[in-house]
């Protein structure tokens, strides 16, 4: 998991050891990154139009909606038809919910229908996998063919359900690719924390 926020320089030996990258987008307007973060957002988008057109590192991308900062309908509109135009379709973005903590304790949680909305204009701006964070929502956080709409793989939460995906990455309703790296079949873990090692 990565900000984003890299210099040209080490950004490529950074990635050169990764094969896939969660890229916290946090959100489309350099007024937000100043504010909250002293940052700009131009480093954020270089990186991820380097990540899609340099690298062949799978990466999807995260934002957590703060209610009155990054929320608008008009701020998400301009994110998710800049995402289509310049990394593709097929990259997933994940809308979460906030939760108040530490210094942001004056803004109140993400209202789950803010989460939803997000969601129906990324999907409507042509993002192909829009998806829902930090709360129970099986629409959102289940994998739908982008071809033929079926469900492909159910999610709530940390919860699988049902498997329409076949060993090959396809679509079980009617042979679409979905766009991804999927093991064989579901896995059993559910919402246990996993040991991950990485080796040198």
């Amino acid at each position: 998991m990565t900000a984003g926020y890299i210099s040209p320089g080490a950004r490529e030996q950074f990635f050169s050891h990764m094969d896939a990258a969660n890229v916290d987008l946090k959100a489309f307007s350099d007024r937000f990154y100043h504010k909250i973060y002293g940052g700009h957002l131009q480093p954020v988008l270089d990186t991820l139009t380097y990540l899609k057109h340099e690298t062949d590192v799978w990466f999807e991308l995260t934002t957590l909606l703060i209610p009155g900062e990054n929320d608008s309908e008009q701020e998400i509109d301009e994110m998710t038809r800049w995402v289509v135009e310049n990394l593709g379709p097929d990259v997933p973005i994940h809308f979460t919910a906030f939760h108040p903590d530490w210094k942001m304790m004056d803004h109140p949680p993400t209202p789950p229908e803010t989460l939803v909305r997000a969601r129906e204009i990324a999907l409507r701006n042509g993002v192909h996998y829009a998806y829902t964070g930090n709360v129970h929502d099986k629409a959102g956080q289940s994998t739908w063919c982008p071809k033929c709409k079926g469900l492909v793989i159910e999610r709530d939460w940390y919860q699988l359900g049902e498997w329409h995906l076949d060993a090959s990455g396809h679509c079980a309703h009617c042979g679409e690719r979905i766009a991804g790296v999927f093991e064989s079949g579901p896995g059993d873990w559910g919402s246990r924390r996993q040991v991950v090692r990485m080796t040198p």
